[in-house]
């Protein structure tokens, strides 16, 4: 069995689902989801390692991190300014990478590996890194077309459920307009995201619309009872 899954198709509601399984499994322990940070609290939880590194260029483009199944760690790109500079796209880059250890790797088969270099017995092993996130506006995020694209798709989604859970975000609305655009940036600066990342998360929930190219936000497409449809 590989380190890798193979490629299956996910839609949106199992991608939100495990990601809600993520933070329930971090209630009740030190890693307790809390925000903002909660992408490094997943990180804890889930036994992995971090840590910043110069990261080369890949087919030209940079790249903001990249994860190793069998050493289960993470590597953040220290030459990326912005990573260091702006806590929204360092949180987002790394739930994008928890996205892919949850998502796409075999986990049993990765510790199995490395149990079995501890006992020095041959094995076959995966030195490369598994996907490199590329700092840019990834087409993968807007219009997947390849396999390629729609894993690293399925990473961002995760991402995105993980640091902006309907349920959290049912709490920051309260009492808030999210047509608002001073009212949005209060609740980026609550979870600890990205403005871009955080109007994304409730177009696609359906609670606002942003007409493309336009500052003007819309109310969205709510039904009753504070649920929302999901796409």
């Amino acid at each position: 069995m590989s380190v890798i899954k193979p490629y299956q198709f996910l839609p949106k509601e199992k991608i939100e689902h495990l990601a809600n399984d993520l933070l329930r499994r971090m209630e009740g322990t030190p890693t307790f989801p809390n925000w903002p940070g909660v992408a490094e609290r997943a990180v804890d939880f889930l036994d992995l390692g971090m840590v910043w590194e110069k990261i080369p260029h890949q087919d030209g483009r940079p790249v903001a991190a990249r994860i190793y199944p069998t050493q289960r760690l993470i590597e953040i790109n220290e030459d990326i300014p912005k990573l260091q500079q702006d806590f929204g796209f360092a949180e987002s880059t790394i739930a994008h990478e928890v996205g892919h250890w949850i998502l796409h790797i075999n986990q049993d088969e990765a510790d199995g590996i490395v149990e079995q270099l501890e006992l020095s017995l041959d094995c076959v092993t995966t030195e490369q890194p598994f996907l490199c996130r590329d700092v840019g506006e990834r087409i993968a995020l807007n219009s997947p077309q390849t396999q390629a694209d729609w894993i690293e798709w399925q990473a961002q989604y995760f991402a995105s459920c993980l640091l902006m859970p309907q349920y959290k975000l049912e709490e920051e609305r309260r009492g808030r307009d999210l047509t608002k655009w001073s009212h949005l940036y209060a609740i980026q600066k609550d979870l600890g995201v990205t403005i871009s990342n955080l109007t994304n998360r409730l177009q696609d929930l359906g609670w606002i619309y942003i007409p493309k190219g336009s500052k003007q936000i819309y109310p969205g497409n709510t039904v009753r009872h504070g649920q929302t449809k999901i796409f």
